[in-house]
Protein backbone atom coordinates (compact mmCIF):
# COMPACT_ATOMS: atom_id res chain seq x y z
CA UNK A 1 0.00 0.00 0.00
CA UNK A 2 1.35 3.23 -1.11
CA UNK A 3 2.87 5.97 1.72
CA UNK A 4 1.26 9.23 0.14
CA UNK A 5 -0.71 11.78 1.03
CA UNK A 6 -3.69 10.79 -0.58
CA UNK A 7 -3.80 6.92 0.88
CA UNK A 8 -5.76 7.74 4.30
CA UNK A 9 -8.03 5.31 5.33
CA UNK A 10 -11.39 6.27 7.02
CA UNK A 11 -10.57 4.56 9.97
CA UNK A 12 -7.49 7.10 10.86
CA UNK A 13 -9.46 9.75 9.75
CA UNK A 14 -11.99 9.25 12.32
CA UNK A 15 -9.28 10.29 14.64
CA UNK A 16 -8.94 13.55 14.29
CA UNK A 17 -12.77 13.73 16.00
CA UNK A 18 -12.64 11.12 18.83
CA UNK A 19 -11.86 12.40 22.14
CA UNK A 20 -8.46 12.73 23.44
CA UNK A 21 -8.40 11.17 26.41
CA UNK A 22 -4.56 9.77 27.28
CA UNK A 23 -3.67 13.47 28.77
CA UNK A 24 -5.44 15.89 28.40
CA UNK A 25 -9.62 16.52 28.23
CA UNK A 26 -11.21 19.41 25.94
CA UNK A 27 -9.99 22.74 26.82
CA UNK A 28 -11.02 25.60 27.54
CA UNK A 29 -12.19 27.65 24.21
CA UNK A 30 -10.84 31.46 25.46
CA UNK A 31 -7.66 30.29 26.35
CA UNK A 32 -5.16 32.58 24.65
CA UNK A 33 -2.38 31.58 22.52
CA UNK A 34 0.94 29.89 24.20
CA UNK A 35 4.11 29.18 22.31
CA UNK A 36 6.07 26.04 23.57
CA UNK A 37 8.74 26.12 21.25
CA UNK A 38 11.35 28.92 22.56
CA UNK A 39 14.84 29.42 22.66
CA UNK A 40 17.49 31.55 24.77
CA UNK A 41 20.91 32.56 25.56
CA UNK A 42 21.10 29.03 26.97
CA UNK A 43 21.46 27.44 23.42
CA UNK A 44 21.12 29.53 19.99
CA UNK A 45 18.76 32.26 20.94
CA UNK A 46 19.21 35.95 21.49
CA UNK A 47 17.12 37.10 24.63
CA UNK A 48 17.42 36.09 27.78
CA UNK A 49 14.60 34.04 29.25
CA UNK A 50 13.08 36.71 31.15
CA UNK A 51 13.00 38.69 28.29
CA UNK A 52 11.42 35.88 26.53
CA UNK A 53 8.61 35.93 28.85
CA UNK A 54 8.13 39.72 28.38
CA UNK A 55 7.91 39.01 24.99
CA UNK A 56 4.95 36.49 25.72
CA UNK A 57 2.94 39.04 27.50
CA UNK A 58 3.32 41.57 25.15
CA UNK A 59 2.42 39.08 22.54
CA UNK A 60 -0.55 38.48 24.47
CA UNK A 61 0.14 35.56 25.69
CA UNK A 62 -0.73 33.80 28.76
CA UNK A 63 1.82 30.92 28.81
CA UNK A 64 5.17 30.28 27.80
CA UNK A 65 7.30 26.86 27.65
CA UNK A 66 10.51 26.78 27.40
CA UNK A 67 12.28 24.25 25.13
CA UNK A 68 16.41 25.05 24.90
CA UNK A 69 18.27 22.86 22.90
CA UNK A 70 19.34 19.25 24.47
CA UNK A 71 22.83 18.76 25.12
CA UNK A 72 24.64 17.13 22.33
CA UNK A 73 28.37 15.13 22.07
CA UNK A 74 30.18 17.82 19.51
CA UNK A 75 30.03 15.25 16.72
CA UNK A 76 26.20 15.64 16.61
CA UNK A 77 26.22 19.60 17.00
CA UNK A 78 28.43 21.01 14.33
CA UNK A 79 26.83 24.04 13.77
CA UNK A 80 27.02 24.61 18.23
CA UNK A 81 23.71 25.11 18.58
CA UNK A 82 22.91 22.95 21.79
CA UNK A 83 22.99 24.08 25.13
CA UNK A 84 25.76 22.87 27.44
CA UNK A 85 25.14 19.93 29.60
CA UNK A 86 27.04 21.84 32.73
CA UNK A 87 24.50 24.55 31.66
CA UNK A 88 21.20 22.17 32.42
CA UNK A 89 20.92 22.99 36.26
CA UNK A 90 21.08 26.93 35.62
CA UNK A 91 18.66 26.86 32.94
CA UNK A 92 16.47 25.24 35.35
CA UNK A 93 16.58 27.15 37.84
CA UNK A 94 15.94 29.80 35.59
CA UNK A 95 12.76 28.87 34.26
CA UNK A 96 11.27 27.72 37.50
CA UNK A 97 12.34 31.25 39.33
CA UNK A 98 10.26 32.61 36.03
CA UNK A 99 7.28 30.39 36.81
CA UNK A 100 7.10 31.87 40.36
CA UNK A 101 8.00 35.48 39.88
CA UNK A 102 5.27 35.56 36.72
CA UNK A 103 2.81 33.46 38.60
CA UNK A 104 -0.59 35.13 38.18
CA UNK A 105 0.44 36.47 34.73
CA UNK A 106 2.24 34.29 32.82
CA UNK A 107 2.28 30.53 33.15
CA UNK A 108 5.63 29.21 32.36
CA UNK A 109 6.58 25.33 31.62
CA UNK A 110 10.20 23.63 31.51
CA UNK A 111 10.62 22.09 28.28
CA UNK A 112 13.44 20.63 26.24
CA UNK A 113 13.84 20.32 22.27
CA UNK A 114 15.43 16.94 23.12
CA UNK A 115 17.13 16.03 19.86
CA UNK A 116 17.13 12.66 18.01
CA UNK A 117 21.44 12.36 19.16
CA UNK A 118 20.90 13.77 22.41
CA UNK A 119 21.66 11.57 26.25
CA UNK A 120 18.09 10.76 27.76
CA UNK A 121 16.89 14.05 29.39
CA UNK A 122 15.93 14.13 33.30
CA UNK A 123 12.11 12.98 34.46
CA UNK A 124 11.80 16.85 35.55
CA UNK A 125 10.43 18.61 32.56
CA UNK A 126 7.01 19.33 31.27
CA UNK A 127 7.21 18.27 27.85
CA UNK A 128 9.73 17.71 25.22
CA UNK A 129 10.28 18.17 21.66
CA UNK A 130 11.69 15.64 19.97
CA UNK A 131 13.48 16.97 16.30
CA UNK A 132 16.13 15.82 13.82
CA UNK A 133 18.64 18.76 12.72
CA UNK A 134 21.03 16.60 10.59
CA UNK A 135 21.94 13.62 9.22
CA UNK A 136 25.11 11.33 9.15
CA UNK A 137 26.58 9.85 6.17
CA UNK A 138 30.43 8.84 5.04
CA UNK A 139 30.96 9.18 8.76
CA UNK A 140 30.12 13.13 9.25
CA UNK A 141 27.40 15.05 11.19
CA UNK A 142 25.52 16.92 8.23
CA UNK A 143 23.32 20.07 9.39
CA UNK A 144 19.91 20.18 7.26
CA UNK A 145 19.42 23.85 8.57
CA UNK A 146 22.38 25.77 9.12
CA UNK A 147 22.55 27.32 5.78
CA UNK A 148 21.52 26.62 2.56
CA UNK A 149 25.21 26.19 1.30
CA UNK A 150 26.30 23.95 3.52
CA UNK A 151 23.50 22.19 2.98
CA UNK A 152 24.12 22.08 -1.10
CA UNK A 153 27.75 21.05 -0.23
CA UNK A 154 26.39 18.13 1.89
CA UNK A 155 24.34 16.58 -0.71
CA UNK A 156 26.99 17.33 -3.98
CA UNK A 157 29.46 15.58 -1.47
CA UNK A 158 28.01 13.27 0.59
CA UNK A 159 24.91 12.23 -1.39
CA UNK A 160 26.01 12.41 -4.96
CA UNK A 161 23.95 15.49 -5.70
CA UNK A 162 20.98 13.04 -4.59
CA UNK A 163 18.66 15.55 -2.78
CA UNK A 164 15.95 12.70 -2.46
CA UNK A 165 18.24 10.06 -0.93
CA UNK A 166 18.97 12.96 1.92
CA UNK A 167 15.29 13.15 2.22
CA UNK A 168 14.78 9.46 3.15
CA UNK A 169 17.75 9.20 5.34
CA UNK A 170 16.46 12.99 7.17
CA UNK A 171 13.14 11.13 7.48
CA UNK A 172 14.33 7.79 8.45
CA UNK A 173 15.25 9.35 12.10
CA UNK A 174 12.14 11.76 12.07
CA UNK A 175 9.90 8.56 12.10
CA UNK A 176 12.08 7.10 15.19
CA UNK A 177 12.29 10.30 16.86
CA UNK A 178 9.18 9.49 19.30
CA UNK A 179 10.06 5.83 20.47
CA UNK A 180 13.89 7.59 20.71
CA UNK A 181 13.22 10.55 22.50
CA UNK A 182 9.72 10.05 24.61
CA UNK A 183 8.27 13.60 22.81
CA UNK A 184 4.88 14.67 23.33
CA UNK A 185 5.32 17.22 20.35
CA UNK A 186 7.53 16.22 17.05
CA UNK A 187 9.36 18.99 16.16
CA UNK A 188 9.57 20.67 12.23
CA UNK A 189 9.00 17.72 11.06
CA UNK A 190 10.16 18.56 7.14
CA UNK A 191 12.61 20.91 8.51
CA UNK A 192 14.73 19.57 5.39
CA UNK A 193 12.77 21.99 3.08
CA UNK A 194 13.85 25.26 4.82
CA UNK A 195 16.12 25.95 2.18
CA UNK A 196 13.92 24.74 -0.70
CA UNK A 197 11.30 27.49 -0.88
CA UNK A 198 9.26 27.18 -4.18
CA UNK A 199 11.00 24.19 -5.02
CA UNK A 200 14.42 25.26 -5.57
CA UNK A 201 16.42 22.82 -4.82
CA UNK A 202 14.23 19.30 -5.56
CA UNK A 203 10.85 18.30 -5.37
CA UNK A 204 8.60 18.08 -2.51
CA UNK A 205 6.62 16.41 -4.62
CA UNK A 206 8.08 13.50 -5.91
CA UNK A 207 7.18 9.97 -4.86
CA UNK A 208 10.20 9.20 -3.30
CA UNK A 209 10.51 12.41 -1.19
CA UNK A 210 6.26 11.69 -0.29
CA UNK A 211 7.17 8.05 0.84
CA UNK A 212 9.80 8.57 2.89
CA UNK A 213 7.47 11.62 4.74
CA UNK A 214 4.91 9.22 5.13
CA UNK A 215 6.73 6.54 6.34
CA UNK A 216 7.51 8.65 9.14
CA UNK A 217 4.60 10.10 9.38
CA UNK A 218 2.57 6.61 9.86
CA UNK A 219 5.33 5.89 12.57
CA UNK A 220 4.77 9.22 14.74
CA UNK A 221 1.51 8.58 14.39
CA UNK A 222 1.61 5.27 16.06
CA UNK A 223 2.72 6.89 18.89
CA UNK A 224 0.27 9.61 19.00
CA UNK A 225 2.53 12.60 18.90
CA UNK A 226 1.35 16.15 18.68
CA UNK A 227 2.32 17.41 15.07
CA UNK A 228 3.58 21.19 15.39
CA UNK A 229 3.00 23.88 12.59
CA UNK A 230 6.17 25.79 12.84
CA UNK A 231 6.71 29.68 12.15
CA UNK A 232 10.37 29.54 12.95
CA UNK A 233 11.73 29.75 9.62
CA UNK A 234 9.79 32.15 8.25
CA UNK A 235 10.76 35.08 11.24
CA UNK A 236 14.10 34.35 9.99
CA UNK A 237 13.29 35.08 6.51
CA UNK A 238 13.82 31.21 4.90
CA UNK A 239 10.46 30.47 4.08
CA UNK A 240 6.78 32.52 3.80
CA UNK A 241 4.45 29.45 5.00
CA UNK A 242 5.03 27.14 8.06
CA UNK A 243 6.22 23.84 8.14
CA UNK A 244 4.90 21.13 7.27
CA UNK A 245 3.90 21.50 3.99
CA UNK A 246 -0.01 22.04 3.18
CA UNK A 247 0.16 18.29 1.51
CA UNK A 248 1.40 16.79 4.56
CA UNK A 249 -0.80 19.04 6.76
CA UNK A 250 -3.61 17.33 4.79
CA UNK A 251 -2.60 14.26 4.90
CA UNK A 252 -2.20 14.47 8.84
CA UNK A 253 -5.69 15.40 9.08
CA UNK A 254 -7.09 12.42 7.19
CA UNK A 255 -4.84 10.45 9.33
CA UNK A 256 -6.42 11.67 12.86
CA UNK A 257 -2.89 13.38 13.49
CA UNK A 258 -3.21 16.35 16.26
CA UNK A 259 -1.35 19.90 15.97
CA UNK A 260 -0.02 22.41 17.87
CA UNK A 261 0.87 26.16 16.70
CA UNK A 262 4.50 27.01 17.88
CA UNK A 263 7.40 29.88 16.29
CA UNK A 264 10.15 28.28 17.26
CA UNK A 265 11.22 31.59 18.43
CA UNK A 266 14.68 33.08 19.01
CA UNK A 267 14.38 36.54 20.19
CA UNK A 268 11.69 38.33 21.94
CA UNK A 269 9.70 39.66 19.28
CA UNK A 270 8.67 36.52 17.35
CA UNK A 271 7.48 34.89 20.44
CA UNK A 272 3.82 34.15 18.25
CA UNK A 273 5.24 34.97 15.25
CA UNK A 274 2.52 34.26 12.49
CA UNK A 275 0.02 32.04 14.83
CA UNK A 276 -3.02 33.77 12.28
CA UNK A 277 -1.58 32.50 9.34
CA UNK A 278 -0.22 29.22 10.87
CA UNK A 279 -4.15 28.87 11.97
CA UNK A 280 -5.50 29.75 9.11
CA UNK A 281 -3.02 27.39 6.82
CA UNK A 282 -4.45 24.69 9.66
CA UNK A 283 -8.44 25.08 9.40
CA UNK A 284 -7.66 25.26 5.55
CA UNK A 285 -6.38 21.57 5.73
CA UNK A 286 -9.28 20.73 7.69
CA UNK A 287 -8.35 21.17 11.16
CA UNK A 288 -10.51 22.15 13.58
CA UNK A 289 -8.26 22.22 16.88
CA UNK A 290 -5.29 22.66 18.01
CA UNK A 291 -3.53 21.58 21.17
CA UNK A 292 -2.30 23.60 24.25
CA UNK A 293 0.09 22.22 27.24
CA UNK A 294 -1.68 22.97 30.57
CA UNK A 295 -1.47 22.24 34.31
CA UNK A 296 -3.55 18.86 33.93
CA UNK A 297 -2.26 18.15 30.14
CA UNK A 298 -2.54 19.06 26.99
CA UNK A 299 -5.88 20.16 25.84
CA UNK A 300 -7.42 20.76 22.66
CA UNK A 301 -8.48 24.53 21.67
CA UNK A 302 -11.16 25.25 18.96
CA UNK A 303 -8.54 27.10 15.83
CA UNK A 304 -11.70 29.59 15.32
CA UNK A 305 -11.05 30.67 18.86
CA UNK A 306 -7.39 30.72 18.50
CA UNK A 307 -8.02 33.05 15.63
CA UNK A 308 -9.76 35.23 17.76
CA UNK A 309 -7.03 35.92 19.65
CA UNK A 310 -4.22 36.19 17.53
CA UNK A 311 -2.90 39.17 15.32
Amino acid sequence: MSNRPDAGSAETARRQDRPHTDDGQKGDDNMTPQNLHTHTVFSDGKNTPEEMVLGAVRAGCTSLGFSEHSPLAPFYDPDRYAMEAADLPAYRSEILRLREKYAGQLEVYLGLEQDYDSPAPGPDFDYLIGSVHSVVADGVCLSVDNTRETLVSAVREHFGGDYLALAEAYFQRVGDVAARTGCQIAGHFDLLTKFNEGDCLFDAGAPRYLDAAMGAMEALLRRDVLFEINTGAMSRGCRTSPYPAPSLLRALRERGGRICITSDSHSEGTVAFAFRQAGELALACGFRETWALTETGFQAIGLEKFLEHVS
